[in-house]
């Protein structure tokens, strides 16, 4: 591998007129597929995960507090996204995203073996290794999904939109898989299920790599960015070490970690506002980073809900037996989760189809936010009138997903595309990173939610919700011009 960093995006050219993959580059089959993998992985483990934690131990659950697996759950998951940050930077000045993006996938994939084996030791091994794991795959398929096109390549949009298609097939499919191996067998099985699919994802990110070209193999680091990096890895184990030494709950791990995170946040815009080595355009792009980066953070926050609260409500609250087949047996609240990505599945090839057919009329990406954070805020007004009962029809949380789906199709992948758009080539993988960031800090606001569950009447909780969706919305409508004039080419 080179350690330079060339001035154009590799294969870039060559990939203009690649229409291979449904008219797309061929290299997107390659991403399309592993990020399907990794999808399964995650969601087939994220619609088992709490319910794991609150079942009790002689159904072979973990038999944790609604307090305590919503603390875990929401560090977890923030922590998971969080890591795509220094993720993004490892690739960039260390490994590449090529490289990244190959040992991200098998460390999830021991991380999925390890849930699979009993033991809290194992436990919380495997929710480590998926960390790091994930922090290297995101943002880097991303970042390389990216670079398969010029940046004023007209397939851009609709390519992200297509690669989301592949997450949500993968998202699909896995909460019924694991859902019911976990439910109704074992719930080891559920995540050896999960850790099996990202296997295969492994497999075909390493037997097509070479459609890819040299996309993702450049990276800019030194010496002094590796020797930075075993230093702060030391003092990664310093701080486990404290934690296990001294005990700590994981109530209280979750409070520090929420100050952590906002420093982190706080810091990280600091510094990219104030760098030296930046030009000006540069810096009005990284003003619009900062506005949908808040945007997103609210979107996510209200969304991850899915996968906590709103799993939790399904499983008590919701007459799931209504809907119980005489084929596969009970309804298990594990298989709602899988609705928001069949709704995506069938949506996403319109809203890519939309995209281009609007052409110069195509709303920018501050609009398409507004929009997102519309739908999933009117997606938990659905719920407020239904919320403080029991024996709910499965149809109200049918049409939340729905609503929500919606929204993130007018914000996700618009997203994903807007930050590659905006971040100069040198430091692509960490502004990739910044959006993870932002999901990172949703699902730890969405993880605390939950762990009030039980202190709080639900129609409070998404009465709350709701309206803080919606005032950001109305301040991402109030900033669509101002983003307007900071960008020249958006």
């Amino acid at each position: 591998m080179s350690s330079n960093v060339s001035s154009a995006m590799p294969d870039a050219s060559a990939a203009r007129w690649d229409r291979a993959f449904f008219g797309h580059p061929r290299g997107l089959n390659t991403l399309f597929f592993t990020e399907m993998g990794e999808r399964f992985s995650y969601y087939g483990m994220r619609a088992i995960l709490i319910l794991f934690m609150v079942a009790s131990t002689s159904t072979g659950g973990l038999g944790f507090s609604t307090a305590k697996a919503g603390a875990i759950y929401g560090l977890y998951a923030s922590m998971a996204y969080l890591s795509n940050l220094p993720g993004g930077w490892v690739a960039d000045r260390i490994m590449g995203h090529r490289r990244a993006v190959l040992v991200g996938c098998i460390l999830i994939a021991l991380g999925q073996f390890s849930l699979a084996t009993p033991g809290m030791a194992f436990f919380y091994l495997g929710l480590a290794l998926i960390i790091v794991g994930t922090g290297l795959l995101k943002p880097n398929i991303s970042t390389m999904v990216g670079r398969l096109y010029k940046t004023d390549d007209p397939r851009r949009d609709g390519g992200f939109s297509i690669f989301y298609m592949g997450i949500n097939i993968g998202a699909l499919v896995s909460p019924l898989v694991c859902g019911y191996l976990g439910e109704n067998v074992n719930w080891h099985y559920g995540f050896l299920a999960a850790g099996v699919c990202m296997s295969l994802g492994l497999v075909v990110y390493l037997a097509s790599g070479q459609y890819l070209g040299t996309v993702g193999t450049q990276y800019s680091g030194t010496s002094g960015d590796k020797r930075l990096l075993w230093r702060c890895l030391l003092g990664v184990f310093v701080v486990i070490g404290i934690v296990l030494w001294q005990d700590i709950s994981a109530a209280q791990l979750s409070d520090s970690f929420g100050v952590i995170l906002a420093v982190v946040v706080v810091a990280f815009f600091v510094w990219l506002l104030t760098a030296k080595g930046y030009t000006a355009e540069e810096r009005r792009k990284f003003w619009v980073v900062l506005i949908l980066f808040t945007g997103s953070t609210m979107f996510w926050a209200a969304y991850e809900q899915a996968g906590s609260t709103l799993n939790l409500f399904a499983e008590r609250n919701t007459a799931l037996h209504a809907w119980d087949m005489p084929v596969v047996g009970q309804f298990r609240a594990s298989y709602l989760q899988s609705f928001n990505s069949a709704f995506l599945v069938v949506l996403a090839p319109v809203f890519a189809w939309l995209w281009i057919r609007l052409g110069k009329s195509d709303p920018n990406s501050t609009t398409k936010f507004s929009i997102g954070l519309l739908f999933v805020a009117l997606g938990y007004a659905v719920l407020i009138p239904v919320a403080g009962g029991t024996g709910v029809s499965p149809w109200f949380l049918t049409l939340t997903y729905l609503l929500h789906t919606i929204g993130e199709l007018c914000l996700s992948p618009v997203g994903l595309s807007a930050m590659t758009k905006l971040a100069p080539q040198r430091i692509g993988g960490l502004i990739m990173g910044v959006w993870f960031l932002s999901i990172s800090v949703g699902n730890y606001i969405a993880g605390r939610v939950a762990s009030v569950y039980e202190t709080f009447p639900l129609p409070q909780i998404f009465t709350w919700v709701a309206i803080s969706a919606m005032v950001l919305c109305a301040v991402m409508v109030v900033l669509i011009k101002p983003t307007q004039k900071l960008l020249e080419n958006e």
